[in-house]
C-alpha cells in the first residue's frame, strides 16, 4: 500500500467521524494556540527590553555618590562626592574610556504661558547626549559653548513638549524653570520607558553649569550628581571600571580600607540580566502552555485506542486480503499525525489571533516569529507520532482470525 492511498484512507476515516475528530483535535488546538500566544507575548517583552537597552546607550558605566563619614557621622548615598573635575580626570587618565559626562538632577515646574508641567530637570553637556545616543527631532542640541557660558537654554523631552505646546513648534519660545526664563533650542527624540519603567521623555535638559549654578542646591557649584562613562568597547568595560575605581580612590584619598565615597555600576550587565530574565519568562510561559499539548496527546491516544477497538473487524478483513502489519501500523499512525497537524494549523491561526487581541487590548507588543510557528507545527506532528504509536502498534499486532471473529 503506497503512502497516498494510506493518506486517502486516513482522511476518509477522519471525515466519517467529524465531530469526534474535532473534539480529539481540541486539546492540540488549545495547546498550540496557547504556546503561540505565550511565546508572542514573551518575545514582545524581550523586544521591549532590548529597545530599552538601546535607549540607554552602549558600554555604559554609571558612577554614583556613596556614603561619607564626617565627625563620626556616616551619611548615605545622597552625599555630593563627585565633581566636574572627576569627569575631566577620567577622560584624561583612563585609556579604556571613550567619553565621560557629569549630570545633575532636579525636579520642578516648567511653565509656558498658562500651561505648566512638573518634570525632571537634568543638567548635562554634549558628551551626555553622545553617550546616550540621543539626538533631536527639531532644533539643535546643547553645545560646549552653552555649558561654558552657563546659557539659559533648554532641550525638551517629547512628553514635556506635548504637554506644554501640543502640536505647536516650541523652538525659540521662552519657558520658565523654577521662575528662571530659558529659551527652547530643541526637542529630543522619543526614547520611551527606561528599564525601571520611567518615562525618559518626561525630562528637560539644560547646560550642566547652568543647572549647577541656578537649579540645584549645592555647597559647591562644581558638584555633579552622577557620572555617565562610556567604555571604548564592550570588551573594555571591566577594564574601564577598574581604571575608574582606581583613579577615583586616588583622587578622593580612599586608603587603608576606608569605604569608598562612590560606587560604579555596569549598566550593560544589569540590563543583560533583565533581558535574560525576560527570555526565561518566555520559556516558562511556553512550558506551561505546552502542558495542554501533553493532555491533548493523551486524548488522541485514548480516541485512537477506541478507534482500534471499533475497527477491529475492518483490520481483520484487510489483513485477510493481504495487508501487512506495517500497512496497518502506517494507516493508524497517519490518522494520528493528521489529527495533530490539522489541530496544529488551527491552533497556530487561533494563537496569532489571540496574540493580536492581547496586543490591542493591553497595548503590549507581541511578536510572532516564523521559528515559533515552525516549531509548533512540527511539535504537533511529533505528538501525533509519539501518542499515536501505541494504538497503531496495537492495531498492527491483532491476530487476523481473532479480528475477523470480533463482534
Amino acid at each position: 500500500m503506497d503512502f497516498l492511498q494510506t493518506l486517502k484512507i486516513a482522511l476518509r476515516a477522519l471525515r466519517t467521524n467529524k465531530m469526534r475528530s474535532f473534539l480529539t483535535m481540541l486539546g492540540i488546538i488549545i495547546g498550540i494556540a496557547a504556546v503561540i500566544a505565550m511565546m508572542a507575548v514573551g518575545s514582545g517583552a524581550s523586544y521591549v527590553i532590548s529597545q530599552q537597552i538601546a535607549s540607554i546607550g552602549s558600554n555604559i558605566i554609571l558612577v554614583i555618590p556613596g556614603s561619607t563619614t564626617s565627625g563620626g557621622l556616616r551619611t548615605g548615598g545622597g552625599a555630593q562626592t563627585l565633581t566636574s573635575d572627576d569627569v575631566k580626570a577620567i577622560m584624561s587618565e583612563c585609556p579604556s574610556v571613550a567619553l565621560a559626562a557629569g549630570t545633575v538632577r532636579s525636579s520642578g515646574q516648567v511653565v509656558y504661558g498658562n500651561m505648566n508641567w512638573s518634570t525632571v530637570i537634568m543638567g548635562g553637556g554634549p558628551e551626555l547626549f553622545e553617550i546616550r545616543e540621543w539626538g533631536v527631532t527639531s532644533g539643535r542640541s546643547i553645545t560646549q559653548q552653552d555649558v561654558d557660558s552657563a546659557g539659559k537654554v533648554c532641550l525638551l523631552g517629547q512628553t514635556v513638549a506635548d504637554n506644554l505646546f501640543g502640536s505647536a513648534d516650541p523652538i525659540g519660545n521662552i519657558v520658565r524653570i523654577k521662575k528662571i526664563p530659558f529659551t527652547v533650542i530643541g526637542v529630543l527624540e522619543r526614547k520611551g520607558q527606561s528599564p525601571q519603567g520611567q518615562d525618559q521623555d518626561d525630562t528637560v535638559f539644560v547646560p550642566l553649569r547652568t543647572a549647577q549654578r541656578n537649579l540645584v542646591r549645592s555647597q559647591r557649584t562644581n558638584n555633579v550628581g552622577a557620572l555617565l562613562v562610556q567604555a571604548k568597547s564592550e570588551a573594555l568595560l571591566d577594564k574601564a571600571e577598574e581604571e575608574i575605581n582606581s583613579l577615583l580612590n586616588q583622587r578622593h584619598r580612599i586608603t587603608g580600607g576606608k569605604e569608598p565615597d562612590f560606587s560604579t555600576r555596569n549598566l550593560s550587565e544589569i540590563l543583560a540580566v533583565a533581558e535574560q530574565s525576560s527570555k526565561a519568562m518566555s520559556l516558562l510561559l511556553g512550558a506551561v502552555a505546552s502542558i495542554s499539548l501533553i493532555v491533548g496527546g493523551i486524548g488522541i491516544m485514548n480516541i485512537m485506542l477506541v478507534s482500534v477497538t471499533e475497527r477491529t473487524r475492518e483490520i481483520g478483513i484487510r489483513m485477510a486480503i493481504g495487508a501487512k502489519k506495517n500497512d496497518i501500523l502506517l494507516q493508524f499512525m497517519t490518522e494520528a499525525v493528521l489529527l495533530t497537524l490539522l489541530g496544529g494549523l488551527i491552533g497556530i491561526a487561533l494563537g496569532a489571533i489571540g496574540a493580536t487581541i492581547v496586543s490591542n487590548i493591553l497595548d503590549w507588543p507581541t511578536l510572532i516569529s516564523i521559528s515559533s510557528i515552525t516549531v509548533a507545527f512540527f511539535f504537533s506532528g511529533a505528538i501525533g507520532i509519539f501518542f499515536g504509536f501505541y494504538p497503531a502498534r496495537k492495531a498492527a499486532g491483532l491476530n487476523p482470525i481473532d479480528a475477523l471473529r470480533y463482534e
